[in-house]
């Protein structure tokens, strides 16, 4: 049984891994990762959970303004704006795969995705004499709403297609050939020029389609698609699912992050921006699953909450091996790395601890999701935390103490659950060490020889 379903998840690996659109957007994502890791720290900063920290930022003014709303700048410029990162990372890492100039990749899947977006800001203003506020359409701006969180999904489709359509008049030979001696950037400028107008004129045919039928490609796509995605990823069988998935392929060797979060990481962190915007400005609903939800309250030290089995190695446990395994392995996996204990111990095809390695994280998931439903424990606020901040201050600086107590249970929940499975392994390697394989033979490389083979 355990051939035959390696097998099926090798072979359904190999494909997700081998996905150029999938490999594009994990790879697209990652542009973005620093910069709103960055903007975190300053909306923790201009958000701390000390209402007199908060008040005074509020009273410091500076240039008409105030110290909290210039350290809310930040976020505004990596948050706010986190879809166009997405777009010209994910443009670029498809150009690569596609064989074709990058950086005009990158170009025309941010030109593309512009040419389809609505432009104007809606809003309302205080008009003198009228005691009701009038709403106003600016038909010039440019609305934060599509650049931000709301317009992920329509970004991802625009950089598939803008970079497919100029790919294909590149390989066509749609291209204008420069004479020797021209500079190559002057080369590759002109190379592009037809191109990149192919993908103006397709774009444009499509935003023209479109406002025929008095609607846009942003709208439809994110009430046709995004939201029944986001839907559907914002529920707790839908993260169940996709955990079994991923400790499934890392019980196998498989890195199950990378294979199932190619598809779900960027439902949980459209989610997470939304969150970010209903804790600023109450705009909008919050949401339980998240990317921080996952990175936070699913897993401790790593895939199968191992920080857990570390604790019960160290207390519970009495061979040399595993006690000496989890002294080397502790610090790295208070920070989220726990590479040595899947296959150090190991996890990875160690049928004793699959039933755990698959538990506990289930039921983090279960038990964090009902907390939060039942307004136990606050929503995660959507601040991009690092993944390797240790447990109990990231759920403190994601929540409030109330999120820090509930990692402390979780991880004693899964100490317990880890317990009776890893003292099964502890009593086996006890024997091994009580009875080593050729305990009193003294072996020397004098006795070996080539022709005992």
């Amino acid at each position: 049984m355990f051939k035959k379903l390696e097998k099926v998840l090798t072979e359904l690996a190999q494909v997700i891994g081998k996905n150029k659109y999938l490999l594009s957007i994990r790879d697209g994502f990652l542009i973005s990762t620093p910069l709103l890791i960055v903007g975190s720290f300053f909306l923790l900063i201009a958000n701390f959970p000390i209402p007199a920290w908060t008040s005074w930022l509020e009273s410091v003014e500076i240039n008409g303004s105030t110290l909290a709303a210039y350290l809310g700048k930040p976020a505004d410029a990596t948050f706010s704006i986190m879809a166009l990162f997405a777009v010209i990372g994910i443009g670029y890492s498809f150009a690569k795969q596609m064989k074709i100039n990058p950086i005009f990749g990158a170009a025309v899947s941010v030109m593309s995705w512009f040419l389809v977006m609505p432009y104007g800001v809606k809003g309302s203003v205080a008009v003198e004499g009228m005691t009701n506020k009038v709403e106003v359409f600016l038909s010039g701006g440019l609305p934060l709403g599509w650049i931000g969180a709301k317009g992920i999904f329509i970004g991802i489709i625009c950089a598939f297609l803008s970079v497919h359509v100029y790919a294909f008049a590149e390989r066509k030979g749609w291209v204008i050939k420069m004479p020797a001696g021209v500079p190559p950037t002057v080369v590759q400028s002109f190379e592009a020029l037809i191109p990149a107008a192919l993908v103006i004129v397709v774009f444009f045919a499509i935003n023209l389609f479109f406002g025929f039928f008095k609607t846009d490609v942003f709208t439809i796509v994110f009430k046709f698609l995004q939201l029944p995605l986001m839907n559907l990823g914002d529920t707790l069988g839908a993260m169940v699912i996709a955990y079994i998935f991923l400790h499934l392929f890392w019980f196998f060797g498989v890195n199950g992050g990378s294979v199932v979060g190619a598809v779900y990481n960027p439902i949980l962190q459209t989610l997470s921006a939304e969150n970010l915007e209903f804790f600023k400005t109450g705009i909008g609903q919050g949401h339980i699953i998240s990317q921080q939800f996952q990175d936070l309250f699913a897993t401790f030290g790593g895939c199968g909450s191992t920080l857990s089995l570390l604790i019960a190695m160290l207390f519970f446990c009495k061979s040399k091996r595993i006690k000496e395994l989890g002294k080397l392995a502790i610090i790295p996996g208070i920070f989220g790395i726990n590479e040595p204990i899947l296959f150090g111990l190991p996890i990875v095809l160690n049928p004793t601890m699959l039933i755990p390695f698959m538990l506990v994280p289930t039921m983090n998931i279960v038990i964090s999701y009902l907390a939060m439903k039942g307004g136990l424990v606050p929503i995660c606020n959507g601040v991009n935390i690092p993944w390797t901040t240790p447990i109990i201050i990231s759920g403190f600086l994601s929540t409030n103490w109330v999120g820090a107590v509930l990692q402390a249970i979780l991880l004693v929940l899964g100490v317990f659950i880890y317990m009776p499975f890893i003292k099964i392994m502890d009593k086996q390697y006890l024997i091994d060490e009580d009875n080593p394989v050729n305990k009193d033979e003294d072996i020397s490389l004098d006795d070996l020889s080539f022709d005992d083979l």
